[in-house]
């Protein structure tokens, strides 16, 4: 007779959904759509590069030209002008001609809001996050 011990992992994950049926009922009315989510993650995916952090955040005070940006971090025109196309697709900048000159600045309040939230929750202590396991 073996004396195994199952682990949590092999019950079927079958087994604890029915308990919770009106909850999951529930959960799946307010999903938003699959491409809603699809593009709400590529969103996420374009915060998820520093430079372009970066670029938002000189953005956030000031509306500026591509060399002036280029200035403040420490990178080439080419570089900033390629991270400046990805964020005007994704709506994140705008911007207004002035002679040959082009400025940029932050497309809305949208984005100085996720931009704050997420500084936000990653300076906020570990106490405060609720499902945080302190020992991993």
């Amino acid at each position: 007779m073996s004396h195994e011990t199952k682990s949590p992992h092999d019950v079927p994950c079958c087994t604890f959904l029915h308990a919770h049926k009106s909850v999951i009922e529930e959960v799946k009315t307010t999903m938003p759509q699959e491409d809603a989510l699809l593009e709400l993650a590529e969103l996420f995916h374009i915060f998820g590069d520093s430079t372009r952090i970066k670029i938002l955040y000189v953005l956030l005070e000031h509306e500026l030209c591509v060399c002036d940006i280029a200035n403040l971090l420490g990178m080439t025109v080419s570089a900033i002008s390629h991270q400046l196309r990805i964020l005007k697709t994704a709506k994140l900048v705008r911007w207004r001609k002035s002679g040959k000159t082009v400025f940029y600045a932050l497309a809305d309040d949208h984005v100085r809001t996720i931009l704050a939230q997420g500084m936000e929750h990653i300076t906020e202590p570990n106490e405060r996050r609720p499902y945080h396991e302190k020992s991993i």
